[in-house]
């Protein structure tokens, strides 16, 4: 069975506006630039028709993640090896440090994964079509120990096996083909719950509500 939603595509906040701030004269012409690294704006989306393949009481589809060892070495993860017997939680995002993914969605698993793992969760992982290392640059940023994993679907292989593959090669911020953002709960890799966001929402995949089913 098939889950069908309304995903809202990436639009720039004015296509019309200028790249640079006015200019001011004085004595000298000067030009300011201000740059805000960590509260960068939400990305705005526009509707288009998604669905994904896969739905409550699927099985999940086998794929290989990867990540970087506190070492620096890359080392993969299997999606059996995070389910198989387990009460596992994955989240996908459409990509590291984007705003809403760095400010809401990897901060509120790492504020309640201890809560989530008093309900009997054993895996918490999120996932992102961006390389390893990316990601590994991410955790650091982000300041995640071993509360959630950061996982990298580099090449979309697992986004495009249950069906959440989001193009935006057309907008010029650059994400290519990334991943719709979702949650969901799987008990022995059975999808026991599946919130797949509408666009770039963030409405219902948080950790919060998660904890709400469990």
């Amino acid at each position: 069975m098939a889950a069908s939603l309304t995903f809202s595509r990436l639009l720039s906040s004015s296509t019309h506006s200028s790249l640079f701030p006015p200019k001011t004269l004085s004595s000298k012409l000067s030009l300011t630039f201000k740059l805000n690294h960590r509260h960068p704006k939400p990305l705005r989306f526009s509707s288009s028709t998604i669905s994904a393949t896969i739905a409550v009481g699927d099985k999940l589809p086998e794929s290989t993640f990867s990540y970087l060892d506190p070492a620096g070495e890359v080392k993969t993860v299997t999606v059996s090896e995070l389910t198989k017997g387990k009460k596992a939680v994955l989240f996908a995002v459409p990509g590291a440090f984007t705003p809403t993914c760095s400010q809401k969605h990897v901060p509120g698993f790492v504020e309640k994964s201890a809560e989530l793992k008093a309900k009997g969760v054993d895996t918490i992982a999120c996932i992102s079509v961006n390389d390893a290392f990316v990601m590994k640059a991410w955790k650091d940023d982000l300041k995640v120990n071993d509360e959630v994993l950061l996982l990298s679907d580099g090449n979309g292989n697992f986004t495009r096996a249950i069906g959440c593959e989001l193009d935006l090669s057309d907008k010029p911020v650059g994400l290519g083909v990334r991943s719709r953002r979702y949650a969901l709960l799987a008990e022995d890799g059975v999808v026991k719950l599946f919130n797949l966001e509408e666009g770039g929402a963030f409405t219902f995949s948080s950790a919060e509500d998660i904890l709400k089913v469990l």
